[in-house]
């Protein structure tokens, strides 16, 4: 069934490009919210029906001959990690769906779009063959520049373009090494499993040279410093929905990449160099340095960040500095807080992107700290004000959300593995909670006490912005008009389910880790447990 997750997904999207142009947007929405509904309630049910954590077959067959008893396989399967990450996919695609509702410009092109990403991202997490993960991962590129150069709003052709080459780089290399391990592998078929068993037979040079390709080309859409450029852009860029989807799902293929696929197939790419370089002794040193320099340096960019959407943006590159570090780690603590952090990540990063771009952008067509302050969003929009309280609370590790767990549990890891770097990202954190405090300060509780009390209680607006707010860019004043209209019903439902995802993961994180945990310790793991400095 868990097949079904792509097929509905791809089929509903072909519907709707099918569909006039006159058709109602009404009929679009509902078409995509009940695929959404669908995919969801399936990878629900593989999820509570398939507890042991280990791989399960969905499909295998023969899909491109490559000689007499070599090929390359449609193959789809599933472990626990698989799982998490398509019910996440599936969360993530209800929500998106709920906080586009009012997308009226081309409707039937922007939801079919939309899931033609969504069922992309299941094909990479169900994929079993290395070559067919990779035509999923190329598929997501497509709808997912379209989506922000057509529906998006700062930049979003230089936003989308700069995502489109990024991705086709890091692809590039991605291919490249999947070609070499084939070769020189002797395995044959090019699923996962086969090249993992085969990877025995590659030299240790080999994988040396190797791994940092792969590695870091699967880590470029994970927002790996200092590759991490096109995330801020490509996410104020992009529409709600693909913000949440680039967030909450898009980054983590990256990550997942480097953990399916670059340090199982080439796990000895982790050992000790033979000499000492900078300080450092082999890839994994460096890549765990890069990812502690991305956690520090997204936070502090955050931290002086004028454009509210651009603080999420940085934040996110920070938190995913978070998992690529638990997955340098090499042990079962850190590398099941990755996991964790990935899912977290997903939901939290959602809600706020949602939170900026749907329910403050859409309304008051500004994302200017300055600006927004004394528009007493708290009163005005109280709804959006506390569901960004408890988003920022929980991203900052506050215990009950599911983002304490998850850090908690890369920093253990790390402080096993990397004492130095533990402390550093220690402070990266503490330096969130100081950006992310700042940034809900000044967006919704810094407007002074006469303004809060000047509310019109017909539009729920204070006196001063009510039609009139005034802009600052430099020196220049601008005034337009503003129609703070309420939070809707499908935006109160998407915050709600997100919210209390993340409550169920940080109260209950076994849910998670008892599927999680089983597949890190699977044979599909035991060449990095054996070939890699495994703790």
């Amino acid at each position: 069934m868990l097949a079904w997750t792509i097929y509905i997904s791809y089929l509903t999207a072909a519907l709707l490009f099918l569909l006039p142009r006159r058709t109602r947007p009404d009929l679009a929405r509902i078409l995509a919210l009940g695929s959404a509904l669908t995919t969801c309630a399936i990878a629900l049910s593989a999820f509570c029906n398939h507890r042991t954590g280990l791989s399960f077959t969905i499909i295998d067959c023969n899909w491109i001959p490559l000689g007499p008893q070599a090929g390359i396989h449609y193959a789809l399967s599933a472990d626990g990690i698989s799982l998490a990450l398509v019910l996440l996919t599936g969360i993530i695609a209800i929500a998106g769906v709920l906080f586009s509702w009012d997308i009226a410009d081309r409707t039937n092109e922007f939801f079919a779009f939309y899931l033609l990403l969504i069922g992309s991202v299941y094909g990479v997490f169900l994929a079993a063959d290395a070559f067919l993960l990779f035509v999923f991962y190329e598929i997501v590129i497509i709808p997912k520049y379209f989506l922000i150069a057509i529906w998006g709003s700062t930049r979003r052709e230089y936003g989308a373009m700069k995502l489109a080459i990024y991705s086709f780089v890091g692809s590039a290399m991605v291919l490249g090494g999947l070609i070499a391990a084939y070769a020189a592998s002797g395995a044959h078929s090019t699923s996962l499993a086969d090249l993992a068993a085969a990877s025995t037979h590659l030299s240790p040079h080999f994988q040396l040279i190797a791994f940092p390709i792969v590695f870091t080309g699967f880590a470029i859409l994970a927002g790996l410093w200092p590759f991490h450029t096109w995330a801020p852009t490509g996410h104020v860029a992009a529409p709600t929905a693909a913000s949440m989807l680039l967030a909450g799902v898009v980054m983590k293929l990256g990550a997942y990449g480097c953990l399916r696929v670059a340090m199982t197939l080439f796990p000895l790419g982790l050992a000790p160099w033979a000499t000492t370089h900078l300080g450092l002794h082999s890839w994994r040193d460096l890549f765990a340095l890069l990812a502690a320099i991305g956690i520090l340096y997204g936070a502090l960019v955050a931290l002086v960040q004028r454009d509210f959407k651009f603080v999420i943006g940085y934040s996110s590159v920070s938190h995913m500095g978070f998992i690529l570090l638990g997955l340098m780690t090499l042990n079962l603590t850190g590398l099941s807080g990755a996991v964790l952090q990935m899912i977290s990540h997903g939901l939290l990063a959602g809600l706020l992107f949602a939170v900026v771009g749907r329910m403050v952008y859409a309304r008051t067509h500004t994302r200017e700290l300055a600006e927004l302050g004394p528009m007493n969003l708290n009163r005005t929009l109280p709804f959006a004000a506390v569901t960004f309280v408890i988003a920022a609370v929980a991203s900052m590790g506050i215990p009950g959300f599911s983002g304490f767990v998850a850090e908690l549990m890369i920093l253990l890891g790390a402080w096993r593995a990397y004492p130095l770097l533990a402390c550093s990202t220690g402070l990266g954190i503490l330096i969130g909670v100081i950006y992310i405090w700042r940034a809900m300060q000044k967006a919704f509780f810094s407007g002074s006490p006469a303004t809060e009390d000047a509310i019109t209680p017909e539009a729920g607006v204070p006196h001063s912005y009510a039609g009139v707010s005034t802009r600052t860019g430099g020196d220049a004043h601008t005034s337009h008009a503003h129609n703070l209209t309420p939070i809707t019903l499908p935006e109160k439902l998407a915050a709600i389910l997100l919210i209390a995802c993340s409550v169920i993961v940080g109260i209950f994180p076994r849910l998670l880790l008892d599927v999680i945990q089983p597949a890190l310790n699977s044979p599909a793991f035991d060449a990095l447990r054996r070939g890699g400095p495994w703790q």
